[in-house]
């Protein structure tokens, strides 16, 4: 038999939990071929044999045809001696030692579950928990691997004899699917009183969607979480949420049935639709329409709002009731992680809380809602988590094995596998001890499900960061310190898989410096092992130190004193009229003495500060919020810009003072804030791009990096790449990582195993 073949076929990638194996056992029963599919701990492993032409058909097919949450990474076969298969089958999984497959992030409910959730006819009618080898929770209930019923949040639910028969079906989309269940044998929900007591309903979800049109306040387990929840139209139950949360400005998340409904309350493009409609179900920042049609405390003194589709059944069923939309907001206690037992939750969230709707199904690791914004025609990441994670970044090329612990603010954590980067889903600010117990939960539950134990540690340079505390505490690893601001343009440069050395523009708010100030203006030249600093925006007291970053008119003062003097209590600015004088002077005094008053060369405090001159905010509620109510305040169409100084002696300033003289002068002359809020984004583009002109001419460099929480700023972002790309510069920017700290792990982690490489 001259046309026989037998071939052994190892896939490695997301081919686990996606559907893949009844993929290949339809595939291979297509081509009339016999064999075996088997999960392992590298991925999975396909034993086929038969007619030559129908296996080298199936092999193309393979890549070709496969199921849409699938990503192959890596396909190897070799020719093998004929097993005589009768036919072709599906094995038991097996485990090969070391764990080198790739876990699928939770995704959507898909088109073919929802269509049964809504049929009055099936019997899953209205079953909060319905899925699919195509849909439902992965990363968020598996406990290890290979991902088996056995080793996720599910084992604990023996299935009917109606679900089994589809789990062992072939030719059923629930075949092997391992959260399979149904009202008779998986998890239920049932609402409860603030207390835990349970609230006798005969359909706790139509319960709880009646306290919701109440104006009552719930808290519902979702699929990585708790969410918060109230009628985003009912302002009194909004402003009830935000006053128990504690919550005073910041935008509320809202989660509506359908686009329709989001197109209602925001402007919205095919691009950003396609994003809302993504398995991922991001949350989307998208503008508002006017008039408003949600309540104003949803996202007061903000033109955009974020919105997101149900990704759960149980979501459909709660917007089933008729609402424009939901506050979806996370359950959390301020600056913690989010609950995701029902016990903590009740324990934690009882006093902002009215009724809870619980569940049975335990939720392994935590995983927030991920948050993405279209800038310059590209989605870039504000926080990158459910529906991303633990999806790995490809790297140019393999590294060791290395976890790096991030950064303070917005942390992540990052492990290496060969030339994959695992990013972990956001764990959130490092400031008190439930978040840094949930950052060593993310650090050891991605060791183990990655079965990677690294020799080496990165963590940045800031000597009280947690996460840099954490790298220093372990035992029998090498420790590797990373500045700041060359992790952000190192982990620019690895998601764009680019090496050798390029200009690196590093804007952020709060950097620990290598000279021990506090940098964020940053110009750079970046190699992965190192870094020299060229030019930076010219230093200014912090007064107060971290004080500042919450009163913006602290920073205001700083940069006035810069340009004008005491001189500066002579001018008229609108925050003189809201801020006491004495106060004023005292800050004067700290900048004169230097008590208490850090230099920074931060542009996110640059930001800051020309906010509260030009009367946007004097103090903010939450990070970032002044630079961001100056950035929604500029008019696009505005035109011009400020002088700005440039002092070149060695190391590049980029001197502020004629800028700040300029912008009082417009104050004075009345000039609008939004178009001097334009100006000044013009001045910076106009500034930065020069200088990158400048260095290319002297070092030859043709590559710009643009990475930190700065860059968040659509004009900023748009703005420079376009002026620079016109300028025949090659941009790097951020799409697969956030470019605020939430992405610097990434860096932390290229940058340290190219310092162990360094001869």
């Amino acid at each position: 038999m001259t046309n026989f073949r037998a071939k052994q076929i190892e896939i490695n990638g997301i081919v686990q939990g996606v559907g893949f194996r009844p993929f290949v056992y339809q595939l291979a029963t297509a081509h009339g071929l016999r064999g075996r599919v088997s999960n392992t701990s590298d991925g999975v492993s396909i034993e086929v044999e038969g007619d030559q032409t129908a296996v080298e058909a199936f092999i193309r097919d393979l890549t070709g045809k496969a199921p849409p949450l699938s990503r192959i990474t890596r396909i190897e076969s070799e020719d093998t001696p004929s097993t005589g298969f009768p036919d072709f089958s599906i094995g038991n999984s097996r485990s090969k030692g070391r764990r080198h497959t790739l876990i699928s992030p939770d995704m959507s409910i898909c088109d073919d579950c929802l269509a049964e959730l809504l049929d009055p006819g099936d019997r899953r009618y209205r079953y909060p928990f319905i899925n699919c080898t195509n849909c439902g929770p992965r990363y968020t209930i598996i406990d290890d691997i290979p991902y088996d019923r056995p080793q996720t949040s599910m084992r604990g639910f023996m299935m009917c004899d109606r679900c089994q028969s589809e789990y062992d079906d072939p030719l059923n989309r629930r075949f092997h699917a391992q959260p399979n269940a149904c009202p008779a044998c998986g998890p239920h929900v049932w609402l409860a009183d603030k207390n835990g007591t349970a609230v006798s309903a005969e359909d706790p979800v139509a319960a709880a969607v009646d306290c919701i049109k109440k104006g009552r306040i719930l808290a519902v387990k979702g699929l990585g979480g708790f969410h918060l929840v109230a009628d985003a139209a009912n302002q009194a139950a909004v402003e009830r949420l935000r006053r128990r949360k504690n919550r005073e400005e910041k935008p509320l998340a809202v989660m509506s049935y359908d686009l329709a409904a989001i197109r209602a309350y925001a402007v919205t493009t095919p691009d950003e639709e396609a994003l809302l409609t993504s398995p991922q179900r991001p949350i989307v920042l998208l503008p508002k329409r006017n008039p408003p049609l949600l309540a104003d405390a949803v996202s007061p003194n903000n033109r955009t709002v974020g919105a997101m589709l149900p990704y759960t059944p149980l979501h459909y069923l709660l917007l089933s009731g008729g609402f424009r939309a939901l506050v979806m907001t996370s359950g959390n206690v301020s600056e913690e992680p989010i609950a995701i037992d029902n016990r903590d939750a009740l324990s934690r969230l009882a006093a902002m809380a009215d009724y809870f709707l619980l569940h049975n199904r335990d939720i392994y690791l935590r995983s927030d809602d991920s948050v993405v914004k279209l800038i310059a025609g590209r989605a870039r990441f504000f926080r990158r988590s459910r529906g991303y994670v633990p999806g790995p970044v490809f790297l140019k090329k393999a590294v060791q094995p290395i976890l790096a612990c991030g950064a303070e603010l917005k942390n992540t954590v990052c492990l290496t596998r060969e030339d994959q980067a695992f990013l972990s889903q956001h764990v959130g600010d490092l400031e008190n001890l439930t978040t840094y117990q949930f950052f060593i939960e993310t650090v050891e539950h991605l060791k183990r499900i990655l079965d990677i134990e690294p020799a080496h540690v990165a963590c940045d340079m800031h000597p009280d960061y947690l996460s840099t505390r954490y790298a220093k505490a372990l035992d029998d690893v090498d420790v590797l310190e990373v500045q700041h601001h060359h992790a952000h343009i190192a982990a620019c440069m690895a998601e764009n898989r680019v090496d050798g050395q390029v200009i690196g523009l590093a804007f952020d708010g709060t950097g620990y410096g290598s000279d021990g100030c506090i940098w964020g203006g940053e110009v750079l030249l970046v190699r992965l092992d190192g870094f020299d600093r060229v030019g930076h925006v010219a230093y200014v007291p912090m007064p107060g130190g971290a004080a500042a970053i919450k009163a913006p008119w602290r920073m205001a003062v700083s940069y006035l004193y810069q340009a004008f003097g005491k001189s500066l209590l002579a001018l008229d600015l609108p925050f003189f009229r809201t801020v006491d004088n004495h106060k004023i002077e005292f800050m004067i005094d700290m900048i004169e003495k230097r008590v208490n008053a850090p230099y920074t060369s931060s542009l996110g405090r640059l930001f800051d500060g020309v906010a509260a001159m030009i009367g946007l905010r004097d103090t903010v509620a939450y990070e970032g919020q002044a630079a961001m109510e100056l950035e929604m305040a500029a008019d696009p169409d505005a035109v011009g810009g400020y002088e700005v100084g440039v002092h070149r002696g060695g190391m590049l300033a980029i001197e502020s003072a004629p800028m700040i003289r300029g912008i009082v002068e417009d104050i004075r002359a009345r000039v609008h804030p939004s178009e001097i809020s334009m100006k000044f984004h013009n001045t910076l583009v106009r500034v930065f791009t020069r200088l990158c002109e400048e260095i290319r001419e002297e070092r030859g460099l043709n590559r710009v990096a643009l990475s930190g929480g700065v860059f968040q700023n659509a004009l900023l972002l748009s703005g420079l790449s376009k002026n620079l790309g016109k300028s025949g510069f090659q941009v790097l920017s951020h799409t697969l990582v956030p470019t605020n700290d939430g992405g610097i792990a990434l860096g932390q982690a290229v940058v340290a195993d190219a310092m162990l490489r360094k001869p």
